[in-house]
């Protein structure tokens, strides 16, 4: 038999049906060119650390001897011998230099020989004066002679007293012959040779003491601050003289020092505010053993403990944001939606910041991932558990 060929009408038939139920699966199937909305961005959150937080005031003092002593020759003569090296630390009462002594020695021999022979005319007047006046009241001597041997007597009596004056000089002169540290600290360089004749014309200096510990150091607080604290410390007086000697307590730091290893008191206060400054000066007293870490005339950094705030709100540097309207940090809220806070902050500490005002302590506060949250977005948070409270730390003011 031969095949029978379709009709052209049936063939048209097929191919449109064909090509309308491409259409229908093609429709049914997701095209790659339809948008799909991503999910929200993932950002790390963190309740603020509650912490007790103490602000101080920070200054640059200059750090000053308690006492530096000029060493001069305080009698005429030549230099014999030096018994000391530059630069080494001496205690009260060592011997430092010997002037020739043998003239002052002469002079105290002399002074001494002096009072003894004023003792003895002394007696013999006071013997005299005895013997006329037995006389006297037996009306064998008349009242001239009485009054002449009275007055013999009282005139050995200040001869007496002039002579111990003179060898008193003397053995004072002597004694400076022989010069000792008034005070116990480090010696300077020697300023004169041995040989050379000093005290001619005047006190010749010969070298300088330096007393290293304790050491002084001065700093200026300027006006606004001085009537901050004095308000705080007024209001705090009432809680007794033990919170009165804390307040006492400063801190100091040397240049090549991370923070403030060295505790003070603070034992001087100025009468009055500088006018020319507009500052008010300060003292606080150190201890400075060998090897005495602080010099005079040493630059430092003071810090001074001002107030205490219990459970103060910090939050990390990183969570911190500015604009024009100032700093500010984002919170996520319960719906998982960023909000902008715009906050005031305080001092800076161990990387945080304390947060004076704008944030509650149970606020989710954004801390990685700020450039992917945006107010009003939608975010997914990952929460980040932190110590609602630590030990109490010290803040600067800002």
């Amino acid at each position: 038999m031969k095949p029978v060929k379709p009709k052209p009408w049936t063939t048209v038939a097929l191919v449109l049906m064909n090509a309308l139920t491409g259409m229908t699966i093609g429709a049914c199937q997701p095209s790659s060119d339809d948008y799909v909305a991503p999910p929200p961005p993932t950002v790390t959150v963190s309740q603020p650390v509650q912490r007790d937080v103490t602000d101080y005031l920070e200054f640059t003092g200059n750090a000053q001897a308690v006492q530096l002593v000029e060493i001069r020759a305080r009698v005429r003569g030549f230099l014999e011998r030096v018994h000391f090296e530059a630069a080494t630390d001496v205690q009260k009462g060592d011997l430092l230099y010997v002037i020739d002594p043998r003239p002052f020695q002469a002079q105290f021999n002399k002074a001494i020989a002096d009072l003894r022979r004023k003792r003895a005319e002394f007696a013999l007047a006071q013997a005299n004066y005895r013997r006329i006046e037995t006389l006297y009241k037996q009306k064998a001597r008349p009242k001239a002679e009485f009054v002449k041997a009275k007055a013999d007597w009282y005139m050995g009596q200040a001869d007496v007293a002039a002579a111990r004056a003179v060898l008193a000089e003397a053995k004072l002169n002597l004694g400076y012959t022989k010069i000792r540290a008034p005070i116990s600290g480090r010696i300077g360089r020697n300023l004169v040779s041995v040989g050379n004749l000093v005290g001619a014309s005047e006190n010749t200096l010969l070298t300088t003491l330096v007393q290293y510990d304790p050491i002084w150091v001065y700093f200026s607080l300027n006006e606004r601050d001085l009537l901050s604290l004095r308000q705080q410390y007024q209001k705090r007086h009432a809680e007794g003289p033990a919170q009165r000697e804390e307040e006492k307590v400063v801190y100091l730091g040397l240049a090549n020092e991370a923070g403030y290893p060295h505790e003070g008191r603070l034992d001087f206060v100025d009468q009055s505010v500088d006018p020319e400054t507009g500052t008010f000066l300060l003292r606080a007293s150190f201890a400075n053993p060998a090897p005495h870490t602080i010099l005079p005339g040493m630059f430092v950094r003071i810090r001074a403990p001002v107030d205490t705030r219990e459970a103060a709100l910090l939050v990390s540097e990183r969570a911190l944001g500015a604009d024009q309207g100032g700093r500010y940090v984002l919170v996520v809220n319960e719906d998982n939606v960023v909000e902008y806070r715009s906050v005031e902050v305080g001092a800076s500490l161990d990387q945080m910041r304390v947060i004076e005002k704008g944030l509650q302590p149970d606020a989710w506060v954004v801390v990685k991932g700020l450039l992917r949250a945006r107010p009003g977005a939608t975010v997914s948070p990952r929460r980040q558990e932190t110590a609602s409270r630590i030990s109490s730390s010290t803040t600067p003011l800002p």
